[in-house]
């Protein structure tokens, strides 16, 4: 059976889709049969990171509906044999996802893969909790501001209280943090929170990665590949820690300290 990961966050627009493609692709880089669903319907966005938007038929509610077979809405990565991507529908509304219905693909989907990655959509709405409910483990993405924050707090309460694990009694979903989009040098300035401050002191949940700001994560968007494929950027490199991590590596983290000025820079004050 499969281990079941829901990408989650309270804020919309902090990577979460971005974090759900590449963590996908890395898990499956390294060998484990992976399938990534977007829980996001009528904006989703996961195929136009993953560059298969035109290889769409059918997608999640055609499955629920019975307009199609789950194995005719599966689409296989443009780069990985061992990757699929269950698409949301564009044109329905989140109530066309059903208990019964998303419980039935989730377990279908368990027997056919090593992981399933349920990429959520945004805030505590029904889509969002489907998503999470059928969780073995989550990764919480904030970024360093604090209504983000406060917003994945509020996830963290739905994901102790409201899963399959704790309703039934049979255990908890474990937890990790994804900081997204940090700043160092802002960051000594108190202009943005502190990662200790994020996740020992408010969230309270273990540490899994820090994402920097990166450009490169808008260029990979743009060109349709999860930026783990970038191997020579900070944000490829970092994705790549967090999966390692996930697995149980022990890396250190990287590209999260103040940059040193150059002699000449700090001369000339630059």
């Amino acid at each position: 059976m499969a281990k079941i990961v829901v990408i989650t966050s309270g804020k919309g627009g902090v990577g979460k889709t971005t974090t759900s493609a590449s963590f996908a692709a890395g898990l499956a880089l390294r060998g484990y049969k992976t399938v990534v669903v977007d829980f996001d319907v009528g904006l989703r966005n996961l195929d136009l990171i993953m560059g298969c938007e035109n290889r769409i038929v059918y997608d999640f509610v055609d499955v629920l509906s019975g307009n199609a077979r789950l194995s005719q809405a599966l689409v296989k990565d443009k780069q990985l044999d061992n990757l699929f991507i269950l698409p949301a529908s564009q044109t329905r509304d989140k109530d066309a996802l059903t208990d019964e219905g998303v419980a039935e693909i989730i377990d279908e989907l368990s027997k056919q893969f090593d992981y399933v990655i349920c990429d959520s959509p945004a805030g505590i709405e029904r889509g969002a909790q489907l998503a999470m409910y059928h969780a073995d483990e989550a990764i919480i993405v904030t970024n360093p501001e604090i209504s983000s924050v406060r917003d994945s707090d509020r996830i963290i309460g739905i994901l102790q209280s409201r899963t399959k694990k704790v309703v039934e009694g049979t255990g908890t979903v474990r937890e990790h943090l994804v900081i997204n989009r940090y700043n160092a040098e802002r960051a000594a300035a108190k202009e943005m929170m502190d990662i200790d401050t994020i996740s020992n002191d408010i969230l309270k949940v273990p540490l899994l990665g820090v994402i920097p700001e990166s450009d490169t994560v808008l260029e990979a968007s743009n060109r349709g590949e999860p930026v783990i494929h970038f191997a020579d950027s900070v944000a490829g490199q970092c994705y790549d820690d967090i999966v390692a991590r996930f697995l149980g590596e022990q890396r250190e983290l990287r590209h999260i300290d103040v940059k040193k000025k150059s002699f000449i820079k700090r001369w000339f004050g630059g």
